[in-house]
């Protein structure tokens, strides 16, 4: 169930609700100005209310409650333009952005989209964040893109075109505050409650008929009084700096109005860290340069090497004070005991050794901060102190994620101009790459002119060359006995469009022959891949997360079907994607997913004659073999037991699960009803929509869908019939088009014109 409470600290931030004054205030229902939900007020007799967050239409299907789901095609940016021929940049207003997830990003022409965070550049042009709006130029551009990212991973993105003559450009968004919510019901026969959930099913909201609602039952016992007191304590109690941090941070991190310099920072931080964490987490600082590159080579996780160089007399004292500092920062993290994962820079204070190697690395700038990899590469490079830099070494930080692809990035080329490079060399350069994190093109820069701002190393890569390597590895591999996790993972991603050229070129592509070829070498060693992918998962510090091999190659093949490149569609590659399935099935390893995703495919397709012979072929084959017989829901409950984790239907539920094959039995039914072509299928149609109403009893569109099949069939009377019931069960969650041609259907089967 979605967290309740945070959505309601948001609705009651953002609501408001305005009475005008000449009327006064008067019963019943009022609505909401905000866009998005139009959240109701209802002011009752006896002074009651009742607030109401969220409506829609539903669904009755059997013991099932289906609510439908309400899309979010509005648009919630509010932009307004100020036009100015003589303007050589563009001004933008961003009002209030608030510490929320938003991104902006500029396109010129059909070049690649550039974006950034819009927190990164309010950090940039007002570090202290003294005004509430964001204002800042940015250079003519032909389009603008607006996202705003949400806490689910679901983002609202909206792009525009701006005027040539554009000067100024002013954006307001509207903030969603309950989102789009996927719940369902349904109704316990024992208990006579109905029960809501979202998608899992697990902790429903119950219901009961108000009727049915027993008197609240008075407390026993109550309390003396009950107050409300601002700022509670009590003697010893840790205040909320001793609890969450040095003040110096806190005011970087949440945004606080905190004096940072009433305490030290670093030895404030060390002072309370034993009140937070049962885990005393230390940096280990080595002596040299090359002993620091050493540790961080040897460490398990993702690191880098972070190095201060600075001539001045207080430099040593500084370091000390931030790594005091770091320590106490990760340390949050390690609550219990170490986690490798969050332990993600070892650091270094350059001495009088090292003036040779900086010498040799052209680092000249005193003071200065660098980032090197696990090579000794310099990644990132600031003309700054290293206080400055604090709040960006951190794990949940984009500069982490920067550097990451940053050494993707040169991996990928320092591997292919290696002669020597290794098979092994290889398929981690470009599973490095392939993990890197789906993001809004971190690689991107804003033009800021500061020069004590981290300039983050930028590599070419020929990307004819990265293909044709790609392509002779996937080759080399085709005669494997067992499969190399570390490729598996890498193809993976690669097939669903996340890999590394989605990655590395920041660009969409459809399935090629290279990625055929690599779906042949999981299918082969699937069974191997899926009685090791959980002991590879696992394997931390490292984070995998690789489903069962069946599934991944069916939703990336049902993804493959949305995709273009260079102007050329997914299913230019049917023939292929169907022969993939039907080596799936014809192996016995057509798992749920494989098949929903294959039937999902073979209904968008039309054979030559116009007819869908070769999805009702298949679907019928499926049905006899998997769905048909006695208990059903028996077999059904057998089958969503033995879904895989990874399957969007054990997240979803049992309900929909149910309901799922209810409506492709009446799916498929239906494509017999539509076109004469279908007609050989009438009989297997017919098991197929009686099915689906033993599933969900009583839906007029099952009824409608089996009862025009019957007529088909010469069983008029049955026909007639089971129309009337069609008609009977009719109700609002119909629509009123619908309702009508179901009715005119009765008609035309009683009048014998049908």
């Amino acid at each position: 169930m979605r967290n309740f409470i945070w959505s309601l600290s948001l609705l009651f931030a953002g609501m408001s609700v305005s009475f005008a004054q000449t009327k006064g205030i008067e019963k019943g229902t009022y609505l909401s100005t905000n866009k998005g939900e139009k959240i109701k007020l209802n002011l009752l007799d006896d002074n009651k209310y009742e607030l109401v967050f969220y409506t829609g239409d539903y669904e009755i299907k059997g013991d099932s409650l289906v609510f439908s789901k309400k899309e979010k095609s509005e648009n919630r940016f509010d932009l307004s333009f100020k036009n100015d021929k003589k303007a050589k940049k563009v001004k933008i207003k961003f009002l209030n952005p608030s510490y929320y997830s938003f991104y902006i990003g500029t396109q010129k022409g059909s070049e690649a989209i550039q974006y950034q965070r819009v927190s990164d550049i309010k950090t940039k042009v007002d570090p202290n964040w003294t005004s509430t709006d964001l204002d800042f130029e940015i250079d003519k551009t032909d389009f603008l893109y607006l996202v705003y990212e949400d806490y689910d991973g679901k983002s609202d993105v909206s792009k525009y075109a701006l005027p040539k003559d554009v000067s100024e450009v002013t954006i307001d968004y509207q903030l969603q505050l309950l989102g789009s919510m996927n719940i369902a019901g349904f109704y316990d026969r024992k208990t006579n409650e109905l029960k809501v959930s979202e998608r899992s099913g697990k902790d429903p909201l119950v219901f009961m008929n108000e009727k049915d609602v027993q008197p609240a039952k008075a407390p026993t016992v109550v309390p003396l009084e009950n107050n409300i007191v601002t700022n509670w304590t009590y003697p010893g109690k840790s205040s909320y700096y001793d609890s969450y941090g040095g003040a110096a941070t806190d005011s970087i991190y949440n945004g606080l109005a905190v004096d940072s310099t009433a305490v030290p920072a670093a030895d404030y931080a060390i002072d309370t860290a034993s009140s937070y964490s049962q885990y005393n987490f230390k940096l280990k600082i080595e002596s040299s340069l090359s002993k620091a590159l050493a540790a961080t080579k040897e460490a398990a996780s993702n690191k880098f090497l972070v190095v201060y160089h600075d001539s001045n007399k207080t430099a040593k004292e500084t370091f000390n004070a931030f790594v005091k500092d770091q320590e106490t920062q990760t340390g949050y993290n390690m609550y219990d005991k170490y986690y490798a994962q969050y332990d993600i820079y070892n650091y270094y204070l350059a001495g009088a050794d090292d003036k040779k190697w900086l010498k040799n690395n052209k680092i000249t700038n005193d003071p200065s901060v660098f980032v090197l990899n696990k090579n000794g590469d310099v990644l990132a490079l600031a003309k700054s102190d290293l206080a400055s830099k604090q709040y960006q070494f951190s794990y949940y930080g984009d500069f982490y994620r920067k550097l990451l692809r940053a050494d993707a990035f040169l991996a990928i080329d320092k591997t292919l101009k290696n002669k020597k490079a290794s098979d092994a060399d290889l398929i981690s350069a470009f599973n490095k790459a392939a993990l890197l994190e789906a993001s809004y093109d971190y690689d991107s820069d804003y033009t800021v002119d500061d020069p004590s701002e981290f300039v983050i190393s930028k590599t070419a890569l020929d990307k004819k060359e990265v293909t044709q390597t790609w392509k002779k590895l996937i080759e080399a591999h085709q005669k494997d006995k067992k499969p190399d996790m570390t490729l598996v993972e890498t193809i993976i991603r690669e097939i669903k469009n996340q890999g590394f050229t989605k990655q590395l070129f920041n660009e969409d592509k459809i399935l090629n022959d290279t990625d055929f070829l690599a779906i042949d070498y999981l299918l082969k060693h699937s069974d191997e891949i899926e009685s090791n992918r959980a002991a590879f998962n696992s394997n931390a510090p490292e984070i995998h997360n690789i489903g069962n091999p069946v599934s991944e190659v069916s939703n990336a093949l049902q993804t493959n079907v949305y995709a273009s490149q260079d102007g050329v569609a997914g299913d230019m590659n049917k023939e292929k994607i169907n022969s993939v399935y039907k080596k799936i099935i014809a192996s016995g390893k057509g798992n749920f997913d494989a098949y929903r995703n294959y039937f999902y495919y073979l209904a968008q397709i039309e054979d030559n004659d116009g007819s869908n012979t070769t999805y009702l072929k298949e679907f019928n084959t499926y049905f006899d073999n998997t769905l048909a017989g006695p208990s059903p829901i028996e077999k059904l409950d057998a089958i969503f037991e033995g879904l895989d984790s990874s399957s969007s239907y054990s997240y979803d539920g049992w309900n929909s699960f149910k309901l799922y094959h209810s409506d492709i039995c009446n799916n498929a039914a239906w494509t017999v009803v539509q076109k004469p072509q279908n007609s050989n299928f009438i009989k297997d149609a017919i098991k197929w929509s009686e099915y689906s109403l033993v599933i969900s009893k009583n839906n007029p569109y099952y009824l409608d869908t089996l009862a025009q099949l019957y007529y088909k069939d010469g069983q008029k009377d049955k026909a007639v019939a089971t129309q009337t019931l069609a008609v009977k069960y009719l109700n609002d969650t119909v629509e009123e088009e619908t309702a009508n041609d179901i009715k005119e259907v009765l008609s035309k089967m009683q009048n014998g014109t049908y």
